[in-house]
């Protein structure tokens, strides 16, 4: 079993920035892809950005150019730098991960934190 842990969110100013983390913890070996999704109320789950094992990267195109994800495979950690925040950036963010390949859609991550609230004012 793994158990991911976000922290960072909060409340911040349009063109602010945050840093969110995602602790992993369990058996961590092999966690292939580790993504972050987010979820604004009433409207689908949706991906962010994702990075493998090897660190090959993909985004949304909403956050293209402002977002980078990252990790530490030596601290079981993964990072979403958000930078030039938006309004339309508020949401929860969660932090998922699986063993298997990476995927841009929610139901094949196996493991999810409890999420973490960014609230971006205008």
């Amino acid at each position: 079993q793994v158990q991911l842990a976000e922290s960072g969110g909060g409340l911040v100013q349009a063109g602010g920035s945050l840093r969110l983390s995602c602790a992993a913890s369990g058996r961590t070996s092999s966690l292939y892809a580790m993504a972050w999704f987010r979820q604004a109320p009433g409207k689908e789950r949706e991906v962010v950005a994702y990075i493998t094992w090897n660190a090959a990267t993909y985004y949304g195109d909403s956050v293209k150019g402002r977002f980078t994800v990252s990790r530490d495979n030596a601290k079981n950690m993964a990072y979403l730098q958000m930078n030039s925040l938006k309004p339309e950036d508020t949401a929860v963010y969660y932090c998922a991960a699986r063993y298997g390949a990476a995927a841009i859609t929610a139901n094949p991550y196996d493991y999810w934190g409890q999420g973490t609230q960014v609230t971006v004012s205008s």
